[in-house]
């Protein structure tokens, strides 16, 4: 395994959570909501994923809905109620991030929930793609407190982020951490690794579960068609994670 390579599994259950401590994976980012883009998962998931996993860190993502990240005061609340839980439950750290309705970072409310959230760990997550300009928000998030950004060089995906991806490790220095993710998958990290000079690597590393359902009704959907079959779920994979820290 390659050993200075730092994985963060994009976690969308306890389950996971335990494939990704098996496959070898330092950190998980843990979300319900994964079509969305991730949102903030329960109570019993967090405290589940604690109670199965023995020495994994686990970063939430506090989102209370998928879309933008311009916030209403209400949101904001269920922000701050919903870090407060976290650090209940003894989360290594959570994950977040607020813009202004012109796109860039929302300064005051990012000073807000830093403070809110000490002495966990803060990533400011993919929010920073859909950012104005990513120089100015690297410096303003650095200065909030920040321990990393979690991006994708504001393209679809790693891969065509590198130029940026390059850049941002550059100027970031030690100051935070560049934490490329979106698209990062056992075949590729090495030449984002290569290519940016990153060392933490986001990815979700999952296969397909198949239901154990026998009866099964397919004709009444328990949410969106493009979702496909509900007689599948998607799981983090210990084999794959294990391939992408070779």
């Amino acid at each position: 395994m390659n050993q200075k390579r730092i994985l963060e599994i994009c976690a969308n259950s306890a389950a996971s959570c335990v494939e990704a401590e098996a496959g070898g994976a330092a950190r998980v980012e843990l979300c319900a909501g994964i079509p969305e883009g991730g949102t903030t998962p329960s109570y019993g998931e967090i405290r589940m994923a604690k109670e199965l996993t023995s020495h994994i860190d686990i970063n939430v993502i506090i989102r209370p809905r998928g879309g933008d990240f311009l916030y209403t005061p209400a949101e904001i609340q269920s922000m701050l109620y919903d870090i407060e839980l976290a650090k209940q439950l003894g989360v290594h750290g959570v994950v977040f991030g607020c813009l202004t309705k012109e796109g860039d970072v929302d300064v005051p409310l990012l000073n807000k929930l830093v403070a809110a959230s000490k002495p966990l760990s803060v990533t400011f997550h993919r929010a920073f793609d859909v950012c104005r300009d990513p120089f100015e928000a690297l410096e303003q998030i650095i200065t909030a407190g920040c321990d990393r950004i979690l991006t994708s060089g504001q393209q679809q995906d790693a891969v065509k982020g590198i130029p940026l991806l390059a850049e941002l490790v550059q100027r970031a220095g030690e100051r935070i951490i560049i934490m490329p993710g979106c698209g990062v998958r056992e075949n590729n990290i090495a030449q984002i690794e290569q290519e940016t000079g990153a060392k933490e690597f986001h990815t979700s590393a999952r296969s397909t579960v198949y239901s154990q359902m026998v009866y099964r009704n397919e004709n009444v959907p328990m949410g969106s068609a493009a979702l496909g079959s509900e007689f599948e779920t998607q799981q983090t994979d210990r084999k794959k994670v294990s391939a992408c820290l070779m």
